[in-house]
């Protein structure tokens, strides 16, 4: 009978333990406007996973949305936004960096500055 209650203590203390071990992860969706292109999409994805505390990134460029998932206890949204806005790009509220930005590739600048993507021709622009 005590090895039964002290087997059942053990289990339960080891369970308690482990339940207080895990970190708060949140998800974030940041606005990243001028990621254009897959080479801006692992750019940023790169710059942030250097970063302890972030767990997971994905850069939608088609949507100029960024994806994070992070631990609550050792970083915070507005650190990451200022870690994007320093590789170069607009997270949100925060703008681009200037002097990282001015090192992009010309590809991925934004239009205004002479760069982007050319946009595709529609077909009625290609049958006049």
């Amino acid at each position: 009978m005590k090895k039964l209650i002290f087997i059942s203590l053990s289990i339960l203390f080891v369970k308690a333990y482990s339940f207080s071990q895990q970190k708060a992860v949140e998800t974030a969706v940041i606005k990243t406007p001028n990621a254009l292109c897959e080479l801006c999409k692992s750019r940023i994805e790169s710059y942030l996973k250097r970063y302890d505390g972030v767990v997971f990134v994905q850069v939608n460029f088609r949507k100029g949305e960024t994806k994070v998932k992070y631990i609550t206890d050792r970083i915070n949204i507005e650190e990451i936004k200022t870690h994007i806005s320093n590789a170069g790009y607009d997270a949100d509220d925060i703008m681009a960096n200037e002097y990282s930005y001015k090192r992009l590739p010309k590809s991925c600048k934004k239009p205004e500055d002479g760069g982007g993507h050319p946009r595709p021709k529609t077909q009625s622009s290609v049958t006049n």
